[in-house]
């Protein structure tokens, strides 16, 4: 292996792993389903207001979009970054770019968004600004990946 080779996981994603191997273990609370989605609300709220500068912006853009547009995802912690379920199952996600070493945020779905468009579509996209336009492109595709 060469010296410009990568050996093994980065030390971002090897805390990713670690973050949701807590949210994994995390202690089950005696809590309302309303108390634990407030509860979850608030975890990914926290996890966005830890953001930096222009991340902390579009990541509070995107929860706004995201919230607005299907309200009745669930809003989770994720690998440690800001994520919306559907029926418990992680839809979309954003990841910051400083914590992967990034020039730039990242918004993505997984397999349970109906995104599907013939045999090739986008999953996940790099954002570094949001305009009006962007902003209601965005919340089409949040609408589109939860079947509306």
């Amino acid at each position: 292996m060469s010296s410009t080779e990568q050996e093994g996981f980065s030390a971002a994603e090897k805390a990713a792993m670690k973050e949701r191997a807590a949210e994994v273990r995390a202690p089950k609370k005696r809590m309302t389903k309303a108390e634990k989605a407030e509860q979850a609300r608030r975890e990914v709220e926290e996890k966005i207001a830890s953001f930096e500068g222009n991340d902390k912006v579009l990541a509070e853009k995107l929860h706004r979009i995201v919230t607005s547009t299907a309200p009745g995802l669930e809003p989770k912690t994720w690998y440690g970054m800001p994520a919306y379920a559907l029926d418990g199952k992680i839809l979309c996600f954003m990841q910051d770019a400083k914590k992967f070493g990034t020039r730039y945020l990242t918004f993505g779905f997984n397999d349970v968004a109906q995104l599907d468009e013939g045999t090739l579509w986008p999953t996940s996209f790099a954002i570094t600004a949001l305009d009006g336009q962007l902003e209601e492109k965005l919340a089409a595709l949040v609408a589109k990946a939860v079947g509306r």
